[in-house]
């Protein structure tokens, strides 16, 4: 709302944005982000959202004075200037102890100690890319601070990272500089944290992990891959809890360690694999970069038949994504994650089902009632929330609105071919695991490294 206020602004149409309390010091953040650090705000005490119908009338008739004040006031549409050290610039010396103390003050870390970026360690992460240090990837909200190779390196160097590393760092950063990824959002109230997912012969070369422990911290590189991605995040996007205050995540979780596929096992079920399916071949390296909101339980499957795993998996990766789906469907962003292990893979390879016939299977047996999806809706504040509007607008299929009744039920995922299939995980165990993406933010993003 606010960088739509800035647009108006920016074209001399006076705009108020209303903002509730809880959401002050992140539209503080934003506002100055886009330049425009004296936007006009009218501030909505509490939130609506538990608020009844009285006190939110009182409220809003409250808000006329803050609202004329801020249209008749007058516009600050000059960008604030923000001193920032330059490249290569020492911005202090001191023991380790005093350098991690002194960039916990600043907001520079993530809170667990870092690696202090001296110019010949970040010199050695430039030496494995042969783009310019000041090369400008994107420029990312809510902050609008540019994404540069330097600063990439630096925050590799923090993260813990290797220098060889260094390649799939800049591919991450090109991945959630795609404004399709909505990098702003990163900071929104569920709490989703991105998922970096690297294919190919690179991750063989830098070996990550895809086996048993998978997602769990441990193996240098899916680690410190998932932690650069984090302290990138605060750092350069500038999306902080407070006293940051750019990072509105209600209850948030911590980083994902980066995922990889046991390509191998993908293979000899003459499966493609996951970075097949976004479009590149099996010598491509590749990463992938998307939102996770939540994880669902460990969904352990048993049996020989293809259709006895499906159908567990469909009772619990669909019942994890079946509260989010409300949201998730009027967007073609919804992507969740199916990471398989490579026994349930190979049971389903086996009996003759492919990818494709699995989400199909997902498609069809995974559902919602109408009256569910719309209360879940109307409970994160999409109040006028109805599947039939959507399907007037063109956004959802004709099947969801076939009739008018509240109990029918309607497919959660509307587009099956967006549900990421990967394996990965302890050959020797019969357990896979869903990952629910945040709908339109965060969405499937890939690059070739």
């Amino acid at each position: 709302m606010l960088r739509a206020a800035a647009i108006a602004e920016r074209a001399g149409v006076p705009s108020v944005s209303i903002v509730t309390t809880p959401f002050m010091q992140q539209a503080a953040v934003v506002s100055k982000g886009v330049g425009l650090p004296s936007l006009p705000i009218a501030e909505y005490p509490g939130v609506p959202m538990t608020d009844g119908p009285e006190a939110v009338a009182r409220k809003v008739e409250a808000l006329l004075p803050q609202i004329i004040a801020g249209l008749a006031g007058a516009r600050d549409v000059a960008r604030a200037a923000v001193a920032e050290p330059p490249p290569r610039e020492i911005v202090y010396r001191g023991s380790l102890e005093e350098i991690q103390e002194h960039f916990h003050e600043h907001l520079w870390s993530d809170g667990l100690p870092v690696i202090p970026p001296t110019l010949a360690h970040v010199e050695r992460f430039l030496a494995h890319t042969r783009r310019a240090p000041d090369d400008v990837i994107g420029r990312l909200l809510p902050e609008n601070r540019a994404a540069t190779i330097w600063s990439i390196a630096v925050n590799g160097v923090m993260a813990g990272c290797r220098p060889e590393y260094m390649p799939v760092l800049v591919a991450i950063v090109e991945a959630i500089a795609e404004p399709i990824f909505r990098v702003e959002d990163a900071g929104s109230t569920p709490g989703w944290e991105p998922l970096v997912i690297v294919s190919g012969p690179i991750a063989r070369r830098l070996d990550l992990n895809h086996g048993q422990g998978v997602m769990r911290v441990g193996r240098q590189a899916n680690t410190t891959l998932g932690r650069f991605l984090r302290l990138y995040l605060r750092n350069v996007a500038g999306l902080r809890i407070p006293p940051g205050a750019g990072d509105k995540g209600s209850i948030a979780g911590s980083f994902n360690v980066a995922l990889a596929e046991d390509e191998a096992a993908a293979a000899a079920l003459g499966w493609p694999t996951f970075g097949a399916d976004q479009g590149f071949t099996r010598e491509d390296s590749v990463v992938t970069v998307q939102s996770v909101v939540s994880i669902s339980p460990p969904i352990y499957s048993a049996g020989t038949r293809a259709l006895e795993h499906a159908r567990i998996l469909a009772e619990v990766f669909g019942g994890a994504c079946g509260y989010w789906s409300s949201i998730g469907m009027k967007y073609a962003r919804w992507e969740p994650l199916l990471v398989l292990g490579p026994s349930i893979a190979r049971v389903i390879a086996e009996d003759g089902w492919s990818k494709d016939d699995l989400r199909r299977y997902l498609h069809e047996h995974v559902t919602i009632t109408a009256r569910q999806a719309e209360t879940y809706a109307l409970q994160v504040g999409a109040t006028s929330y109805t599947l039939e509007a959507h399907v007037k607008a063109g956004v959802l299929p004709a099947a969801y609105a076939l009739s008018t009744d509240p109990e029918r039920t309607v497919p959660v995922f509307v587009q099956p071919e967006k549900i990421g299939i990967l394996v990965a995980g302890d050959p020797g165990r019969n357990q896979s695991k869903g990952y629910v993406n945040n709908h339109i933010q965060g969405g499937r993003v890939s690059k070739r490294i």
